[in-house]
């Protein structure tokens, strides 16, 4: 565990990546525009530019940007 305040984790099926937000779920991404607007939501506005930074966000069990657990 990276103790990163934002966790995509693992990708369930097709249906996307349950996103928490210090251990709060705020809700299922299928894409990087999800996850930017989740982190909008949570008063981040340059959340594009934070989602490669491991300091900020854990993408678990997959490659990080994928959505589907088809890989």
């Amino acid at each position: 565990m990276s103790g990163a305040p934002i966790v995509a984790h693992r990708a369930s099926g097709t249906n996307g990546r349950r996103v928490t937000i210090h251990a709060q779920t705020v809700g299922l991404a299928r894409s990087d525009a999800d996850m930017v607007e989740f982190l909008r939501r949570a008063g981040l506005p340059d959340a594009s530019d934070m989602l490669d930074d491991p300091r900020w966000v854990e993408w678990q069990g997959g490659r990080p940007h994928e959505y589907s657990g088809t890989w």
